[in-house]
């Protein structure tokens, strides 16, 4: 494995490309120090645009953004979002449109993707993928919804729910990567950073 040339030195630097201190408690669990640097890109879909290339494209402008603005460093770009029938939810507007989501949510299975860019300023290595995982909800009384949307959770988050608080009681089961529902697919990140060298 090639090492960075900078590592005979110190380790290399880490940055991910987001706010979300959801995010950052997730790498902060894989034990790696690292800075954050908010990207602030258009998080919007374009007309016609698939979910899937649709994180990828929201993830790559992500770490593209920090990229330009650093001299070196590895930048980590994530973006999640909720699909159901190929339809892309995004975060709630309001408390209506976060009525409207979770409505439409309730009593079906739908599909978490999150898109990770990986950018290796040291190497020139990139990497980008998308991981879904399988989401059922219960079904939902219009009572459970005004509870929920009252705690305030629901605002801030693709789909309008939260599984790391609150929202775990909305849901039935899950197929798949518990972290990706929550913002980044660790295990798979994991592999990718220590193919760059970064180890854990």
């Amino acid at each position: 494995m090639r090492k960075h040339d900078c590592m005979n030195a110190s380790k290399p630097r880490i940055i991910l490309a987001s706010e979300s201190p959801r995010r950052a408690a997730l790498l902060k669990s894989l034990g790696i120090k690292f800075s954050v640097m908010p990207s602030n890109v258009d998080e919007r879909s374009i007309i016609g645009e698939d979910p899937g290339s649709y994180v990828k494209r929201v993830a790559s402008l992500k770490a593209d953004s920090v990229s330009a603005r650093v001299s070196k460093g590895i930048i980590i770009g994530a973006d999640t979002t909720v699909v159901i029938n190929r339809r892309i939810i995004g975060k709630p507007r309001d408390e209506r449109d976060a009525f409207k989501t979770l409505k439409l949510l309730s009593g079906k299975t739908h599909t978490v993707m999150t898109g990770v860019c990986v950018i290796d300023k040291y190497s020139g290595k990139r990497k980008v993928i998308v991981v879904s995982t399988k989401v059922r909800f219960r079904r939902l009384s219009g009572r459970i919804i005004k509870w929920y949307i009252g705690t305030g959770e629901p605002m801030g988050k693709a789909g309008s729910y939260a599984i790391q608080s609150k929202g775990a009681l909305l849901v039935d089961s899950i197929r798949g990567d518990y972290n990706n529902i929550v913002g980044l697919p660790l295990s798979l990140l994991a592999k990718i950073l220590s193919g760059m060298g970064v180890q854990a």
